[in-house]
């Protein structure tokens, strides 16, 4: 158990936690919820399943610097079976910031190119399933046009950052002669 939780950082848990918090609200409004809600599309189920089976959406996040394509398969896996299993619900206000923090994770931490395309498509799949189904949203090319700047953005901010961090840890410092 404790190898679990090894190597994270106070701000891993802080980004989980604000999540997951976000998260465990917003479903309680889905659930608390009446049937004249005002949402683009009536909201499929008020049971308050949804909202166990949302923190399997966020958590994940808290092992970011471990595997980030684990992190991100999982956040996808955990996405859509929460479509599949509640269908017209709010998930854009929590989901929607995940992958944001996600495509910043990936240009951080993914291994090379390959890993970084993967993670990326992962994160496209979930915008894409997410806003495919998101109560609140009218139609799918409404928010995606926001969605993946959004996310290209703050990978583009995680690879300055990468790059950076790379940079500083293999430029050599100079030797001092003695003279």
């Amino acid at each position: 158990m404790q190898n679990l939780f090894r190597g994270l950082r106070p701000l891993d848990y802080v980004l989980a936690a604000a999540l997951t918090a976000a998260g465990v609200f917003l479903m309680y409004e889905n659930v608390a919820a009446g049937p004249d809600a005002d949402v683009a599309h009536p909201i499929s189920t008020h049971t308050g399943a949804m909202i166990p089976f949302f923190l399997l959406v966020t958590i994940p996040i808290l092992w970011r610097r471990r595997n980030v394509l684990a992190v991100v398969a999982a956040t996808a896996v955990a996405t859509v079976l929460h479509v599949v299993l509640f269908g017209w619900v709010t998930r854009c206000g929590v989901e929607l910031p995940l992958t944001i923090a996600l495509a910043y994770a990936v240009a951080r931490f993914a291994r090379d190119r390959r890993d970084q395309w993967i993670g990326l498509t992962g994160i496209l799949l979930i915008q894409v399933v997410v806003i495919a189904r998101d109560a609140s949203i009218d139609r799918l090319v409404s928010a995606l046009p926001l969605s993946i700047p959004a996310a290209a953005l703050f990978y583009g901010l995680g690879l300055f950052v990468q790059n950076r961090v790379t940079r500083r840890v293999v430029t050599p410092v100079p030797e001092r002669t003695a003279a």
